[in-house]
């Protein structure tokens, strides 16, 4: 078997089946890659069904002393065993050769959690006299109120508003639905910008549907809310690293601490690990507002 023939068979698997984003099929092909040029680079002609775990222990050896941390390393193993288990799945090879290798060790650092008093903090640093503080304090609200990742806040379209119920559609990671529970500030933030700023807008086609735009009437970018984040986190006097994830993990240790279940704020968070599990797909609609009403502090 070829290189380039397993690897786009895995690359039609992850995009087809598996209906990864861009992005995250990318990253699993450049951890091949890696492999592929340790392999040319060291000048061993194998195939991939000829791949053993001394081959793959020194290429992580080899990673590392190119000052590979840990982190990554984990990173790209990971992505050569869902090359290989892919292979596997497809009949095309018999045994794992990443079976018995082991991860490196790794030190969790969790990332900075805002409390509720630097919340308050930095939402208070907006400038709401003009267009861009109103669409800032929206974002802010919505990130910090329903615990979205920065994809999720810059692709929520007007069309998945459900405020009538309380209620956000998001498309997390894999393209894969959910319904978020939003608080009432947030909601009555976002009716603000909508009715004050986004209808004085000239929006730019393909953008309607995109609930935070720029002043161009375009959808906004990645960095520009990290910038819009890191400089209100300096005006407000904040010392820590405040990013779009700062807000998501916020929600989810303020609803932990308040008492709120687990299992629940899993599920609004929409990791993959809930989605697979059993047990944590009876949670209904009514109890997850009811977690968000009595146990986040700006419900």
């Amino acid at each position: 078997m070829k290189w380039s023939i397993c690897i786009t068979q895995f690359e039609q698997y992850l995009r087809l089946e598996k209906s990864l984003s861009g992005h995250s099929v990318e990253a699993y092909l450049r951890d091949i890659r890696k492999l592929t040029d340790f392999l040319d680079i060291k000048g061993i002609a194998v195939q991939p069904e000829q791949v053993t775990p001394p081959i793959l222990r020194e290429f992580l050896e080899w990673v590392a002393e190119l000052g590979m941390t840990p982190h990554s390393q984990a990173r790209t193993l990971s992505g050569i065993r869902a090359f290989y288990k892919f292979l596997i799945m497809e009949d095309m090879l018999t045994a794992d050769p990443t079976e018995t290798i082991e991860a490196p060790k790794l030190s969790r650092k969790l990332p900075d959690t805002l409390h509720f008093h630097e919340i308050e903090q930095l939402l208070a640093a907006i400038d709401m006299s003009t267009p861009e503080g109103t669409r800032n304090r929206a974002m802010l609200e919505t990130l910090y109120s329903s615990g979205l990742r920065v994809s999720e806040l810059l692709d929520l379209k007007l069309s998945n508003l459900y405020e009538d119920m309380g209620f956000l559609k998001v498309a997390g990671k894999g393209d894969k639905e959910r319904l978020v529970p939003i608080g009432r500030d947030a909601l009555k933030h976002i009716q603000l910008y909508r009715e004050g700023v986004r209808c004085h807008l000239t929006i730019k086609k393909g953008h309607e549907d995109y609930v935070f735009l720029n002043r161009r009437g375009a959808k906004l970018t990645r960095v520009m809310v990290f910038t819009i984040i890191k400089d209100l986190a300096a005006k407000a006097g904040i010392q820590k690293t405040v990013s779009p994830h700062t807000f998501r993990h916020s929600f989810a240790t303020h609803l932990i601490e308040g008492g709120a279940d687990l299992r629940a704020v899993q599920e609004m968070l929409g990791h993959e690990s809930i989605t697979t599990t059993e047990i944590y797909t009876h949670l209904d609609r009514d109890y997850l507002k009811q977690v968000i009403k009595d146990y986040h502090p700006r419900s």
